[in-house]
C-alpha cells in the first residue's frame, strides 16, 4: 500500500510503498477513506524539539481518520465488515491505576497512534477493536475524520460549565476553531476568539465567535476588560501554547474562573502563580485526549443534532500523494482543517 512515512530524523516525510499491516485476533483492518492533518503531525513533519524527543522513524504517521472495516480478528465481536468507523487514538493498558478507575484518557502507559505506533496516513491501518468508534453511514468520511480533534475541543470546553458564561478561546488552529462552535452550542453568552491569523479568525467568526481579536493589532486584555465590564472572562480555553498568550489567559480570567489548557508549549512557561492563580482562586486544568468514550458520545451527538457544523473549517482536500501541499498550508496557517484522501 502507499503511505506517508516519516523516513528519517529530519524535516519532511516521503510517500512510500509499505506492506499492508497484518492484524491479530483482537484487531481490525480498516481501509482509510479520509485522514486529516493534525498539529501533532506538523510537529513531526517539521521535526521540532518535541518530535525529536518522542518519535522514532521510520514509521507511518497520522492519527485522525475515517474508513471502512475490511477485516477483523476472530475475537472481535463489536464490529462487522463494512462498518464505517473512526478511532480513539490513545491505546491504553487497561491495567494501571488510572485505567482500573475508569480514567482511561490519562492511562500512564498510553501509546498514541501515529506517534508511538504506525498511523493512518496510508491506505490501510490496523487497530485494536476496543479503540474503534462506529460512525453512522450518513456521516461523511471528511467530517468523520475530524471527530478525534473535535473531541479535544469538546473535552476542553466542557470540562466545566459554560452555559451563560463568557468564554475566551486563545489560539484558533483547527481545534480552537471547533472549540468556538462547541462553546456556542453549549450556551456560552460570549465566545471571544483570539489569534494572530486573520484567516483563522474569520473561520472562528463563521463558527460562531461573538468577537474575534487579532492580538497583533489589539491588546486582548483591554478588549476582554471592556467586553466583560472589567470582570474578566469566566472560562479560558488555552489552545495556542505561546507563553505570552498563555500569560494573557491567566490575567484575563475572572476571580474564581477556569483555565483549561490543551496546548503543548515546547518549553517551560513562567506564570505568576501568586497573583494570577492563588489570589484569584481559579481552577486550572490540564486537558489530554478525550474521555473514553464519554467525549466521543458528546461529539457524535453534537454533529448528528446539527448543533455544531464543522464543515466551514474543513477548507482543503488533497490526494495522499499531495500531502506536502497540505503540510505547507498548515505550517503557513492558510487553512482550517486539511483532509487527505488515500
Amino acid at each position: 500500500m502507499k503511505a506517508v512515512v516519516k523516513h528519517e530524523r529530519e524535516k519532511g516525510a516521503r510517500l512510500q510503498t509499505v506492506d499492508i499491516p497484518k492484524i491479530n485476533d483482537n484487531e481490525v483492518l480498516i481501509q482509510v477513506k479520509a485522514t486529516s492533518i493534525c498539529g501533532t503531525d506538523v510537529h513531526i513533519y517539521t521535526w521540532d524539539e518535541w518530535s525529536q524527543s518522542r518519535v522514532n522513524p521510520p514509521y507511518v504517521f497520522g492519527h485522525e481518520f475515517a474508513g471502512v472495516v475490511v477485516e477483523k480478528g476472530k475475537n472481535v465481536t463489536n464490529l462487522e465488515i463494512g462498518d464505517h468507523v473512526s478511532a480513539e487514538t490513545h491505546i491504553v493498558c487497561n491495567q494501571c491505576p488510572q485505567c482500573l478507575t475508569g480514567k482511561f484518557h490519562i492511562c500512564e502507559n498510553t501509546k498514541i497512534i501515529g506517534v508511538d505506533t504506525d498511523g493512518c496516513f496510508a491506505e490501510y491501518v490496523a487497530l485494536p477493536s476496543q479503540n474503534i468508534w462506529k460512525n453512522p453511514e450518513s456521516l461523511s468520511f471528511d467530517v468523520a475524520s475530524v471527530q478525534e480533534p473535535m473531541g479535544n475541543a469538546v473535552h476542553t470546553v466542557l470540562a466545566g460549565d459554560v452555559a451563560g458564561k463568557t468564554v475566551a478561546i486563545i489560539g484558533c488552529g483547527p481545534i480552537g476553531i471547533m472549540a468556538v462552535g462547541v462553546a456556542k452550542a453549549a450556551g456560552a453568552s460570549q465566545v471571544i476568539a483570539l489569534d494572530l491569523n486573520d484567516y483563522r479568525l474569520d473561520l472562528a467568526k463563521e463558527m460562531g465567535a461573538t468577537t474575534v481579536v487579532n492580538s497583533r493589532n489589539e491588546n486582548p486584555l483591554d478588549v476582554v476588560h471592556e467586553l466583560t465590564n472589567g470582570h474578566g472572562v469566566d472560562v479560558v480555553c488555552e489552545m495556542s501554547g505561546h507563553p505570552i498568550a498563555m500569560n494573557q489567559g491567566f490575567k484575563m480570567v475572572t476571580n474564581g474562573g477556569r483555565v483549561s489548557i490543551l496546548s503543548l508549549p515546547v518549553r517551560p512557561v513562567e506564570i505568576d502563580v501568586t497573583n494570577d492563580i492563588v489570589f484569584k482562586g481559579i481552577t486550572v486544568q490540564g486537558i489530554t485526549g478525550r474521555k473514553m468514550f464519554e467525549t466521543w458520545r458528546q461529539v457524535s451527538g453534537l454533529l448528528q443534532s446539527g448543533q455544531v457544523d464543522v464543515e466551514p473549517m474543513i477548507t482543503h482536500h488533497f490526494p495522499l500523494e499531495d500531502f506536502e501541499k497540505g503540510f505547507e498550508l498548515m505550517i503557513k496557517g492558510k487553512c482550517g482543517k486539511v483532509v487527505l484522501h488515500p
